[in-house]
């Protein structure tokens, strides 16, 4: 692994023919930063519109916006990832499967621990979703498929929680460069240099949040003698966590310039470098390496940018379909498409596939609880903040202790 590691902190970008975007390549991040302030955009007037009419039966279509802006974060990955397998050379390959196995296990090993230690909700959320699909399978008379859906429900999440650390290996690694450099350009700057402290242990900040002896109890029974003193109740401290997820994440953006600024300056050291090798460089020489530099800064910014797109609207997701509030009201009425779909028997002028619709949306409104839900959006930006950790500090370890040796 160190050797592999090793080989990679020597020429960090994949060779220039395999990588190099052409102008008309459409993977390039312009369209998905815009559609993610877009999406931003949108939620935020949704929220005003909910706030202030307060619209019982409407479907919020910012929950669309926000699952589009989801699955394109999740391609962004999958392009981003697919570079690196594409490459002969170089063992990206390697450094990505050996960090997917690692995650899959970590994944299954964090599904089994209690919800007294770790309140994702995943344990109540399989709960509501068996009870309302248990009467469903039961009229089929597939009963016996009740412990296949959790144990595929736990699968698929391990094999989630796989593929977001195999897609989130790189980024870390880069993360870990970037924030060493960026610290040493801001010398002098102690404001700068704590914001950069705060924006990289951020996911740590995230990872308490769901520690339950660490945050919740703390805050909920404040240790103050033997007087039981409360700060918070439980609707609050939900409320407080979302805040805190969304001030991480605008804490992050704040200090994109100086990440991507760090990067850029790589060309000048490598000039530096290559000017003090003995013997004859060529122009051409110079001039490969430093725009290798400058073209690879379309996929270092998708690097960057997609775990905080994904972290913020997983965030805004959990905050509307898991029944939360921002602290300035009443949480909204949960899941409206199932209201609709039994507002009354359906008419004899309407198709069978408008019943069929009905019946469909009606199911899986009541199977999608918001139980489940919060499991699955918790454990989705938890999971999220930990490869990010665990892979930027491993990337803070090795250009530090390893790339030199």
């Amino acid at each position: 692994m160190a050797i592999v590691m090793r080989r990679l902190c020597v020429s960090p970008e994949m060779p220039l023919s395999s990588w190099r975007p052409a102008p008309s390549q459409p993977w390039m991040p312009s369209w998905f930063v815009d559609f993610a302030v877009y999406s931003g955009g949108v939620y935020l007037f949704t929220e005003a519109y909910y706030y202030v009419l307060g619209p019982a039966r409407e479907a919020n279509i910012a929950v669309f916006w926000c699952l589009l802006t989801v699955a394109f974060s999740m391609k962004m990955f999958l392009t981003v990832t697919r570079l690196y397998f594409s490459a002969e050379e170089g063992g990206e390959r390697s450094v990505c499967l050996t960090f997917a196995f690692l995650f899959l296990l970590l994944a299954m090993l964090v599904q089994v621990v209690p919800e007294e230690t770790l309140e994702l909700g995943l344990e109540p959320g399989l709960a509501s979703l068996i009870q309302n699909l248990e009467p469903l399978l039961k009229m089929q008379g597939w009963d016996w498929m009740v412990p296949l859906v959790k144990l595929a429900i736990r699968v698929g999440l391990s094999i989630l929680g796989s593929m977001l650390g195999a897609f989130l290996t790189f980024p870390g690694l880069r993360l870990a460069q970037t924030h060493r450099d960026a610290l040493t350009m801001s010398e002098g700057r102690p404001v700068l240099q704590f914001l950069l402290h705060t924006s990289f242990l951020s996911p740590l900040f995230i990872l308490w949040l769901w520690t339950k002896p660490i945050a919740r109890n703390f805050l909920h029974q404040a240790p103050f003698g033997d007087t039981p003193f409360f700060l918070l109740s439980d609707s609050a401290f939900d409320s407080l966590r979302l805040w805190v997820l969304v001030a991480l994440c605008l804490l992050r953006l704040a200090v994109t310039r100086p990440h991507l600024q760090a990067y850029l300056c790589l060309a000048k050291a490598r000039v530096e470098q290559l000017r003090r090798e003995a013997g004859r460089i060529e122009a051409c020489e110079i001039q490969r390496r430093v725009v290798r530099v400058y073209c690879y800064l379309t996929v270092v910014s998708l690097q960057y940018l997609t775990p905080l797109i994904l972290t913020l609207n997983c965030t805004l997701l959990l905050k509307t379909l898991g029944g939360y509030s921002w602290g300035l009201g009443q949480a909204l009425p949960l899941a409206p498409v199932l209201a609709a779909a039994q507002d009354g028997p359906v008419g004899p002028k309407e198709d069978e596939a408008q019943q069929a619709a009905a019946r469909i949306t009606g199911a899986l409104g009541g199977l999608l609880t918001p139980l489940f839900l919060r499991g699955t959006l918790a454990f989705l930006i938890w999971w999220t903040a930990a490869c990010q950790l665990l892979s930027s500090l491993f990337g803070l370890y090795f250009h530090q202790h390893l790339a030199g040796s």
